[in-house]
């Protein structure tokens, strides 16, 4: 919205409306909204949970201090979910299909996880939404987010070639100057690493069959991401703060791939895929990381609220 705004007082010579062109400073207005808000926000939300009674019901395992956690409110993962929608709505440019895709994700894998606690909450036991359900709404994001990639023409990147120099006669890395639309990734620390999902179906004759084959491969290796991401998560939460820190950390090292990727410069000189547009996705990874910090103020131990499912 803000961002919005700015381009609009652009045509009329509002001092400092270029600021919001530079990732950078919207990554760190991003940031600071994101903590700002997880702290604002999470007390009230704790304390509206407190009132709802909606606490965590802990199985009986005989461990030691297990039993201190019972009652503590759960579904905390609305602040976060909230902390990253707030900023990202306000600064992030919201015609990126990248930032689209993402709000997209997180609110789709967050009403799953919404859903879990309100069953485990509403029939007071531990089993929630049905497997087979979470595993379809997994694999539907995938599919949405792996097909979207796919036919979005905004959804494109740039190849690094070999070329050699005609004075020296040395061999250089250049950076394409055409958009392609592949199914390819990096392969980090692997020379010539761009790894093309087309050489998967290069035995096909059909040149148009093997590339829509490789779309195909490339589709089903996002579900497999998406699936195993969140149920990883999943898993990790386990100990107070221990998810949302491993989290945290992880956000900082995407918000940097994401940075590196979409500068045409420092791509190049990585010899990395440049993908235009995908630098969005640094405002969004910082929005989460601030959300997962003063979501930590509530979460690490002793917990005041646990994420749930929902985060």
């Amino acid at each position: 919205m803000i961002y919005s705004l700015f381009q609009i007082f652009g045509d009329t010579g509002f001092p400092g409306h270029r600021l919001m062109d530079y990732i950078t400073f919207r990554a760190g207005i991003a940031l600071a909204l994101g903590l700002l808000v997880a702290l604002l926000l999470g007390n009230v939300i704790i304390r509206r949970l407190r009132r709802m009674q909606i606490g965590e019901d802990v199985r009986n395992l005989g461990l030691e201090g297990q039993m201190q956690k019972k009652g503590t409110p759960t579904m905390g993962g609305i602040i976060i979910i909230l902390a990253i929608l707030i900023p990202c709505l306000l600064v992030g440019n919201l015609a990126n299909i990248y930032l689209i895709l993402m709000l997209v994700a997180t609110l789709w894998m967050g009403v799953i996880g919404f859903l879990d606690d309100y069953r485990k909450l509403k029939y007071h036991n531990k089993d929630g939404l049905k497997g087979k359900y979470k595993i379809t709404g997994q694999v539907g994001l995938g599919l949405l987010v792996g097909i979207t990639m796919w036919l979005s023409p905004d959804i494109v990147m740039r190849e690094n070639t070999e070329t050699v120099n005609e004075q020296t006669q040395q061999t250089e890395i250049v950076m394409s100057q055409e958009d392609v639309k592949s199914p390819q990734t990096t392969i980090p620390f692997i020379k010539s690493n761009n790894f093309n999902y087309e050489w998967l179906t290069s035995w096909i004759d059909d040149e148009n069959a093997a590339s829509t084959m490789g779309w195909i491969v490339f589709v089903f290796v996002v579900i497999f991401v998406v699936t195993a991401v969140s149920n990883g998560a999943n898993l990790t939460d386990g100990l107070d703060g221990l998810c949302a820190g491993t989290s945290a950390i992880i956000g900082v090292a995407l918000a940097i791939m994401a940075y590196l990727g979409g500068n045409i410069f420092y791509s190049g000189y990585l010899n990395i895929m440049y993908i235009p547009g995908s630098e969005e996705l640094v405002v969004f990874f910082c929005a989460f990381i601030g959300a997962l910090i003063g979501f930590l103020w509530y979460n690490a131990y002793p917990a005041q609220v646990f994420m749930g499912d929902t985060g």
